[in-house]
């Protein structure tokens, strides 16, 4: 017999997948904090919380907003990997609260004292890599126990993060390293789906050249991005860093090349993840020209192209699609889903360009609010959704 997919119980539907909650209060949160960040910046608000304003924006966006949907993804794609069923009801109550919870002890850090929000705000990574481990390990699918490796890396840079704040008073290690663990993620699982999705479509309506399935450059590329980008994480100034981070763009764009993207003009919601995966490449060129280049490009752009490019686009983008395919909807972008994918791609660019900007003010907060737009759209278009049960037949 067929495993249920979800195990019957007097829990609402937002309780029945990880991915219900986590896309809900990651998309809001990331809409929202955005808009709340502009006026914190500029001193027309203020926080409780330790963290100056660009260490609470940055903290944020990494630990709250990124590990929000990582954990609705994870919780969701798990269940595929090994036949068990789903985190769901209780339980899965328990790590929305515990997020909710990392969140107020950041903002108000400055009542309950740093220590007592690290452990609150780490507590949640800890209990995600928990539950997927415990997961992957019962369903004896020991070979995606690798995907874990990312997530105890964010966890370790959310403390890291902690621990600058407090005794250095920035926080330039666990920034850096939390960029680096969502962008392997991405290259992970981005290495998976995107041409997998890609052949479907293609197959089914597009027939002809079709994604090279993965092999060794997907691998060395992966390595020598990971590697790259742990030299940057300590090293961000030295050239070999730099060296290694051209390298590790030339084999994202490679890799890119070889997923067959051009041909998937016709659905926006294949595009949009090789439109997300190009931000990759071009952040690790960004990033790798900084360290020879240092006046001329300055280490933001190549940041918010991985930031708000590469992990914001990736995350919007494989949010719609897993949300329309788990409730049972057809696996199309309608008129609002094109809307926010073309807000997200303007919102990067604009950051980026904001970058080399004289003035960087006028496109820093177009950029906001076109990702506002893009989040908040998201959870207007797809919210109900996420509260209703899966559309039988």
């Amino acid at each position: 017999m067929a495993i249920p997919r979800t195990r019957p119980g007097n829990y609402p539907a937002i309780l029945s997948y990880g991915f219900r909650p986590f896309f809900l209060v990651g998309s809001l949160y990331a809409g929202g904090a955005i808009l709340f960040w502009l006026p914190l910046l500029h001193g027309y608000l203020e926080t409780s919380s330790l963290f100056a304003p660009v260490d609470w924006h940055v903290h944020e966006m990494l630990f709250g907003y990124v590990a929000a949907v990582v954990t609705g993804f994870l919780l969701t794609a798990i269940p595929n990997w090994t036949g068990r069923l789903p985190v769901q009801g209780l339980p899965l109550l328990g790590l929305v609260v515990l997020w909710l919870a990392g969140r107020l002890a950041v903002f108000f850090s400055a009542e309950i004292g740093w220590l007592a929000a690290a452990l609150f705000d780490c507590a949640f990574l800890a209990a995600v890599a928990a539950a997927a481990g415990i997961e992957i390990v019962a369903g004896r699918n020991w070979r995606n126990l690798k995907v874990l490796v990312p997530v105890l890396v964010l966890l370790a840079a959310n403390l890291l993060f902690h621990l600058e704040s407090h005794y250095s008073g920035v926080s330039d290690y666990g920034r850096r390293l939390g960029i680096a663990a969502a962008i392997v993620l991405i290259m992970v699982i981005g290495g998976r789906i995107i041409p997998s999705f890609t052949r479907n479509w293609l197959v089914r309506e597009n027939p002809g050249r079709l994604p090279i399935p993965f092999d060794r450059l997907d691998t060395v590329a992966i390595v020598v991005s990971a590697l790259a980008l742990a030299l940057w994480t300590f090293l961000p100034d030295a050239a070999v860093s730099g060296v290694a981070l051209l390298l590790a763009a030339f084999l994202n764009a490679l890799r890119l090349a070889r997923w067959a993207g051009d041909r998937t003009t016709r659905d926006p919601l294949v595009l949009i993840l090789h439109l997300a995966y190009a931000f990759v490449p071009l952040g690790l060129l960004l990033t790798g020209l900084t360290a020879f280049a240092p006046g001329a490009i300055m280490p933001a752009a190549g940041i918010h192209a991985l930031g708000a490019g590469a992990i914001g686009t990736m995350t919007l983008a494989v949010m719609v699609r897993a949300t329309l395919g788990h409730t049972g909807q057809e696996l199309r972008a309608g008129k609002g889903a094109r809307v926010i994918f073309g807000a997200i791609i303007i919102a990067a660019l604009a950051r980026i360009a904001a970058a080399f900007a004289d003035a960087p003010d006028l496109l820093t907060h177009f950029s906001a609010c076109a990702w506002a737009a893009a989040f908040l759209g998201y959870a207007v278009l797809y919210g109900p959704a996420l509260f209703r049960p899966r559309i039988r037949g």
